[in-house]
C-alpha cells in the first residue's frame, strides 16, 4: 500500500475503533484485506441527490477518500449497462464499513466454521470472511458474472481464494453445504428456505430485511434441528434488494388507470406518521401489511394538493391516495381509495395496532421461517401472523 492508502485506511480504522466496534480478529482481517483493492476504477458517488462518476485515474484523491470513508460506494449502476438519458440507478455497491463489521460481529464466525455469503458484490466481505475462517471454509455467490469475475481477480491479488460461484443466491450453494453461518449482503422480502435447509442445526442465518413499505432491519435467525429458523430483527440497515425479488411498479404506469373511480373520504391520521421519519412505525406498518408499498408525490398537478401519499398493493389491484392541501398543522386529509381493499383503512389499523402495543421498536419484532412459510411476531413467536 502507498503512504496515501495507508493513511486513509488508518483514518477509517480509528473511526471504527469505538468501544466494542472491532475485535482483534476483525482488525487483523481489515489489515489483511484493504477495502480500496476491491473497488473498480470507476465508482458513483452521491452528488446532492444525483449519482456522479468518480474515476480513480482522473480524481485519485476523491476516489481514495471514498474508498476509506465510512459510507457506501456505488460500484455498478443499471445492472452493468451504460445509463441512457440520465437514468442512473445503483445495482451494486460496497457497503459502509461500519455495517460490514457490525454484521460480521452479529454473524459471530469462529475458526472451523463453514460460511456462505449471498451477494459477492466487490468481494471485500468474502475476503474478510476468508481472512477470518480460511479460504476453504468460505463460499460466496452472486448472480452477476461481471461482479464475480472482478471479485475473483481482487481476491487473488491478495492471495485469497474462497470459492466464488456465479449463480442465483436464492438457491444457496448445496455442493458446499451444510454451513455454520450464512450471511446475505442484499436484502430480502422473503427468506429463501434453501438457506435454512443448508444451515447446520445451531447455525445462524443473517440477512438484511425489507418490506415494500420500508427498507430497514437486519434479521438474525437461529436454525433448529426441526427445519425451523427463528430470530429477531435489529435496526439500521438499507441494502439493495435481491434481484430475483425486485418489483418494478410505478403509480401512473402500472396502477392508476383512467377508468378508475375511487371513493372519497377523510382521515385525521397524519400520513407522515406512517411514511415519514419514524422508522419504528414504518417498520411495523410494513410488517403488518407485507404487500403494500407507497410513494410520495410532491407538488402533484392537482388543484388544492401540495403533497400526495400514494399507496398500492404489489399486485397493482388496489390503491389509495392521501392528500395534504398545504395547511400547516392540518388536522384532516382527503383520502381516495380504489379496489377490493381499502388500503388507507388497513394502514390506519396497522398504525393503531402498533400504538396500542406501546409503540414497540424494531428489536421487539421477530420472524419464524418454516417449510410452509413465514410468521412475523412481536415479543414471542407464539403470538404471530403469517406474512405470505
Amino acid at each position: 500500500m502507498s503512504k496515501e492508502e495507508q493513511a486513509a485506511a488508518c483514518g477509517l480504522l480509528r473511526a471504527l475503533r469505538e468501544p466494542g466496534a472491532l475485535s482483534p480478529e476483525l482488525e487483523a482481517a481489515f489489515h489483511r484485506v484493504p477495502r480500496h483493492m476491491f473497488l473498480p476504477r470507476r465508482v458513483w458517488l452521491d452528488d446532492e441527490g444525483d449519482w456522479a462518476t468518480c474515476h480513480r485515474d482522473e480524481e485519485p484523491a476523491r476516489w481514495l477518500a471514498a474508498a476509506y470513508a465510512d459510507a457506501p460506494v456505488v460500484t455498478q449502476v443499471n445492472d452493468g449497462r451504460e445509463p441512457r438519458d440520465g437514468d442512473v440507478w445503483p445495482s451494486s455497491s460496497a457497503s459502509a464499513p461500519s455495517i460490514v463489521f457490525r454484521m460480521l460481529r452479529m454473524l459471530d464466525p469462529h475458526p472451523g466454521h463453514r460460511a456462505l455469503e449471498i451477494g459477492t458484490g466487490t468481494g471485500w466481505n468474502a475476503g474478510l470472511l476468508a481472512a477470518l475462517l480460511g479460504d476453504g471454509n468460505v463460499t460466496t455467490v452472486d448472480v452477476d458474472p461481471a461482479l464475480t469475475g472482478a471479485a475473483v481477480r481482487s481476491l487473488a491479488a491478495l492471495g485469497l481464494r474462497p470459492r466464488v460461484v456465479c449463480a442465483d443466491g436464492a438457491g444457496g450453494h448445496p455442493p458446499s453445504a451444510p454451513y455454520d453461518r450464512i450471511i446475505a449482503t442484499c436484502s430480502v422480502r422473503r427468506l429463501p428456505y434453501a438457506w435454512v435447509e443448508q444451515t447446520r442445526p445451531g447455525g445462524i442465518v443473517l440477512t438484511p430485511w425489507e418490506t415494500p413499505w420500508f427498507c430497514y432491519g437486519l434479521l438474525r435467525l437461529h436454525v433448529g434441528g426441526d427445519g425451523i429458523a427463528s430470530g429477531r430483527f435489529a435496526p439500521y440497515s438499507a441494502f439493495m434488494l435481491m434481484r430475483g425479488q425486485r418489483t418494478d411498479l410505478r403509480i401512473y404506469r402500472d396502477v392508476v388507470r383512467d377508468g378508475h373511480t375511487p371513493g372519497a373520504s377523510a382521515t385525521g391520521l397524519d400520513p407522515w406518521l406512517v411514511a415519514g421519519a419514524d422508522a419504528d412505525a414504518r417498520f411495523a406498518v410494513g410488517l403488518r401489511l407485507p404487500d403494500v408499498w407507497h410513494a410520495w408525490h410532491e407538488r402533484p398537478d392537482v388543484p388544492g394538493v401540495a403533497t400526495r401519499l400514494w399507496l398500492a398493493t404489489t399486485d397493482a389491484g388496489s390503491w389509495a391516495a392521501v392528500d395534504w392541501d398545504g395547511t400547516p398543522g392540518a388536522r384532516e386529509y382527503t383520502v381516495w381509495q380504489y379496489g377490493d381493499r381499502r388500503l388507507w383503512d388497513e394502514v390506519e389499523a396497522a398504525y393503531e395496532w402498533w400504538v396500542g402495543q406501546g409503540r414497540p421498536p424494531v428489536g421487539r419484532f421477530g420472524l419464524t421461517v418454516t417449510p410452509d412459510g413465514e410468521r412475523a411476531w412481536l415479543d414471542e413467536p407464539s403470538a404471530g401472523w403469517p406474512l405470505r
